[in-house]
């Protein structure tokens, strides 16, 4: 059941919170926020807070330059690593125009125009990403420095990672701001780490991708380390991706369960998914230092699917039940997650909706360039 303003006004009442941080996301997934006394929250919700729209890239010009942020009640939760006494709340906001008309830079907001479009297709669908990031020491300044926690590697336990105490913080929070982590570990590079959570809806996801990196980084900074979520921090280390896993349900029936049929719903939605995905990745891989990711560490280069194997852009996982999912491994963290999951459901909901036939697998390891010569593959 869906939190309503007046819920929170009562929370806030009943639980000594002094501030609100109503945040929002720009085109380039950067968070960005203001702070509101707890006082202010009632006009805040019935009137929206307003803002320099110019003054954030890409949004507005200077001569309309006002928007307006609404906070999501439902996305209410405490930060807590603020202060207990006097505590500080942060919500989720969609942006609209001063006249009430929905903003087009919202990513939010596009997010959930694609979730409907999914629902009017019959189609519920959920998504987990599993976020890398690393962890780097810090000068006498604070300062970020190139030196990694640590020079362990995949699922390395102490006294090579370093990490543990960082991570198991991590998942206090998570779970004390209403996230679900499921397992944590080592990644393959050196100060390199991984937290998965369960997966919920893609809005949910995406507003829990964006709390994700800023819990990592409030709770790195307390313990005087830097967090980085570039996609290829250290050039002789692993990069970093956020795979996006993704499943759809028709009927109660999950349609990655089973066989796939090249031109069966989930065929198509793959399908889509690999004819748009060199456009995608202007998108899920937002930077210059994306790219030196590609094709290396378990990181896709080539247009193509198969199952189990992690050298493909697509791979289906062996698993079973609610689990059966696609999974999209080229993805990386510096991407807006609203604007990434939309854009994937989108890709794949046009594979429906044209009902494109799914190419042949590919069950070759495409790290090995051997295997993929001849073969006539796209790279991204």
């Amino acid at each position: 059941m869906k939190r309503t303003a007046q819920d929170i006004l009562n929370f806030v009442e009943d639980n000594d919170v002094k501030f609100a941080k109503l945040t929002f996301c720009d085109i380039f997934g950067n968070q960005k926020n203001v702070s509101l006394f707890a006082s202010e929250l009632p006009r805040a919700f019935a009137e929206g807070v307003s803002f320099d729209g110019s003054s954030i890239a890409g949004f507005m010009n200077v001569e309309e330059s006002d928007l307006v942020l609404w906070p999501d009640p439902d996305t209410a939760t405490v930060l807590p690593w603020r202060p207990t006494e006097g505590r500080v709340i942060r919500m989720y906001c969609d942006i609209t125009l001063p006249n009430g008309k929905p903003f087009e830079g919202n990513c939010r907001g596009y997010l959930q125009s694609v979730i409907k479009r999914a629902r009017a297709m019959g189609l519920v669908c959920n998504v987990g990403c599993e976020c890398e990031f690393y962890l780097f020491e810090t000068d006498e300044h604070g300062n970020p420095t190139h030196i990694p926690l640590d020079m362990g590697g995949y699922f390395d336990i102490p006294p090579l990672d370093k990490g543990e105490n960082i991570r198991r913080e991590i998942c206090f929070a998570i779970e004390e701001m209403g996230l679900h982590p499921e397992h944590s570990h080592h990644e393959s590079g050196h100060g390199q780490n991984e937290i998965d959570c369960h997966h919920a809806g893609p809005l949910k996801t995406a507003d829990n991708v964006m709390m994700f990196k800023q819990i990592v980084r409030a709770i790195a900074m307390r313990s005087g380390i830097h967090a980085s979520f570039l996609p290829k921090p250290l050039p002789d280390q692993a990069g970093s991706g956020l795979h996006i896993n993704l499943s759809l349900y028709m009927d109660g029936r999950n349609l990655f369960e089973g066989d796939i049929a090249p031109d069966s719903i989930a065929g198509s939605f793959m399908a889509g998914v690999l004819a748009h995905s060199r456009e995608l990745t202007v998108f899920t891989n937002p930077l210059p230092n994306s790219y030196q990711r590609f094709g290396c560490d378990e990181a896709p280069r080539y247009v193509s699917w198969s199952r189990q194997n992690r050298s493909q852009l697509v791979r289906i996982p062996q698993v079973k039940g609610d689990n059966c999912r696609m999974e999209l491994r080229s993805p990386d963290p510096a991407c807006n997650p609203y604007l990434a999951i939309g854009l994937v459901l989108a890709a794949g909901l046009d594979g429906i909706e044209n009902r494109m036939v799914l190419s042949a697998p590919v069950n070759k390891n495409l790290f090995d360039p051997s295997m993929a010569e001849g073969l006539g593959l796209e790279t991204l």
